[in-house]
């Protein structure tokens, strides 16, 4: 039976069709935390993204597809999201036992540019063939390619919900304008999921924001207006907010490895801002299975207020 707060959710998504309801659905009904409004996806692009010895030599299982399948089905995630090659490889032995999301865009560390773009490296086609519940799609705002992103977005995203597809949309700030800092501050972290949700994302998913303020115009508004940013929670508060006030589902990066009481902080943290959950991909599949089984049950339990 769908929870009360499930039904919340659903109903936020005021134009959509029946089969992008009951993908949202399969997704948040999935798993340890069915049915709470929290999700924990496990990603892997990483090979896609930093190559797959930084990816898969610490935990050499990862070179195979079937181990990440095998590690979000036993750890009890609510989905989990490839590029198609990896979704192939193992479609048929994990039928239907996981929701999945196609991940249809990507780009790779063999490049180096100040203004990254990312190639498209799936489709729709590919994703209902394989059963998907929803199609990944990586933007880059501040970037000078993130305009073409944008258009691109808007077709496959409208092409991806006319077939019942839910789209998830990873927002990260990269560019020549914007320091290093600034990719993880906390006013250019609310605006990157803004811009997802305006450019009709289900699901924003963006990295954890810092204290640092990057934009002086924003600085000035987040000190004239007293916008409380001093605690991560404060901070993951404020990202939520500017996803339409908590109308759309917000899920946050794990980011690179590190220790599991870091990774718990987090967890703590997303769950008091009032996000949705985890995305939690390195500090998963880099740790040998049976410690990374625990350590996502744990993020759960957090999210369960276990």
């Amino acid at each position: 039976m769908m929870s009360d707060q499930v039904r919340k959710i659903l109903s936020y998504y005021e134009n959509d069709n029946a089969g992008v309801l009951a993908n949202i659905r399969r997704m948040l009904g999935t798993g340890t935390l069915a049915d709470t409004g929290k999700l924990v996806i496990l990603p892997v692009d990483q090979g896609f993204e930093h190559g797959p010895s930084r990816s898969f030599g610490p935990n050499p299982d990862g070179y195979d597809p079937h181990y990440h399948f095998e590690l979000a089905i036993e750890a009890g995630c609510n989905a989990y999201a490839a590029p198609y090659g990896s979704l192939e490889a193992g479609a048929r032995t994990f039928a239907g036992e996981i929701p999945l999301i196609l991940k249809i865009n990507n780009n790779n560390a063999l490049l180096s540019l100040k203004n990254p773009g990312q190639s498209i490296t799936g489709s729709i086609e590919q994703a209902l063939q394989l059963g998907c519940a929803a199609i990944g799609y990586t933007i880059y705002p501040g970037s000078d390619q993130a305009q073409g992103m944008y258009d691109t977005l808007q077709h496959l995203g409208e092409e991806a919900k006319n077939a019942g597809l839910a789209v998830v949309v990873w927002s990260y700030p990269r560019g020549e304008q914007i320091s290093k800092e600034g990719e993880t501050a906390v006013d250019v972290a609310g605006y990157a999921a803004q811009i997802a949700c305006l450019l009709g994302a289900h699901f924003v998913k963006v990295k954890l924001p810092s204290e640092h303020l990057e934009q002086a115009a924003a600085k000035k508004v987040f000190e004239e207006t007293k916008i409380p940013i001093a605690t991560q929670a404060e901070r993951v508060k404020h990202v939520v907010d500017s996803c339409f006030g908590g109308r759309r589902v917000v899920i946050f990066s794990g980011g690179a490895k590190k220790g599991a009481d870091a990774v718990y902080d987090d967890a703590r943290a997303i769950r008091d801002g009032g996000g949705n959950g985890s995305i939690v991909g390195r500090n998963a599949f880099q740790r040998p299975k049976k410690e990374a089984i625990a350590m996502l049950q744990k993020i759960m339990a957090i999210y369960k207020g276990e």
